[in-house]
Formats: structure tokens, sequence, C-alpha cells
């Protein structure tokens, strides 16, 4: 298999492991009180402008600024979505890009918490996020587990769909 067909693994991994943390969120979403549908609060249908967007929403507006694109305000739930989306896609390609038939990345561990220490570095070099050790431990926790399903769960995703390809 060539190259191609690894990032198409990949690819197919973070978004099964996007997914998965999600609704790991969306659990934790639900237990606090939280009412919305998973697919309102999956695509932030409730987000009217890009000061009250998550994180990946105002990175695309950024990325939009940089090329010249005005996005309006009411596009911002939807590129917080399409942002994210692309977001866990990369770092599934990421993780298949990785495997050099050592076990590098093969835990999925690396690739979870590499996504949330990156997330961190960047997005508070950004200004996005405030410098991590702004935050308390228990956000920093959710945060990290959350990640960690997701390394995880591109592991695992990742395995049965190379598993799959040797087969066939």
């Amino acid at each position: 298999m060539g190259w191609s067909s690894e990032i198409a693994k990949g690819a197919l991994a973070g978004a099964f492991s996007t997914l998965v943390m999600d609704l790991v969120w969306f659990s934790r979403y639900r237990q606090g009180g939280g009412e919305d549908t998973f697919a309102a609060w999956e695509f932030a249908t409730s987000t009217t402008s890009f000061d009250e967007a998550a994180a990946p929403g105002k990175v695309g507006r950024r990325l939009a600024d940089a090329v010249g694109i005005e996005l309006a305000d009411e596009v911002a739930g939807r590129t917080s979505s399409v942002m994210h989306w692309l977001t866990g896609v990369g770092y599934g390609i990421g993780h298949a890009l990785l495997q050099d038939g050592r076990g590098l990345a093969r835990a999925g561990l690396t690739t979870g918490a590499g996504a949330f220490a990156n997330s961190y570095a960047t997005l508070g070099a950004m200004g996005i996020y405030d410098p991590i050790w702004d935050y308390d431990r228990e956000t920093l926790t959710e945060d990290l587990t959350a990640h960690v399903a997701f390394g995880a769960a591109t592991r695992v995703a990742y395995r049965v769909l190379t598993d799959r390809g040797d087969r066939g």
C-alpha cells in the first residue's frame, strides 16, 4: 500500500475518533444539565457570532481573514464544526504517517496527548486560549481525558482499517 492508502486510513480514523471525543464531551455536557440534542450541540447551531464561537471557529475566521475572505457571524457555528472536524482528520492522518513498524504512536496516547498539548501551545500563542498555567486542574484533566479518548479511538480505528487492508 502507498502513502495515499495510509492517508485515507488516517483520515477515516481521525473522523471516527473525532466523533468518539465529541461523544465524551456531549455526555459531559448533558450530565451538566445541557439540553441541546447531539446534532444541535455538535454543529453549534446556537452559535451566532465569532465572539462566542469555540476555538476552531476562531481559528477558521483567522485563516479566512489571512486569505482575504470575510466570514459573516451567521457561519460561526458551521465554521467551528468544519474546523474541528478537519483538525481531527488531520491528527488521524498524522497518526497514520507516524507509523514506522516499531510502535511509534501505536498506543494512540501520543496522538491524543500531542493534540492536547498542541492545542494549548498553538491556541495560547494565538491568544485564543489563555496560557495553560491559567487553567485549573479539573479543566485540564477533562480536556486531556477527552483527547486521550480521541487518541485511543484513533489507534483502534487505524488498526482495524490496517488489519482489514492486510487481509483484503
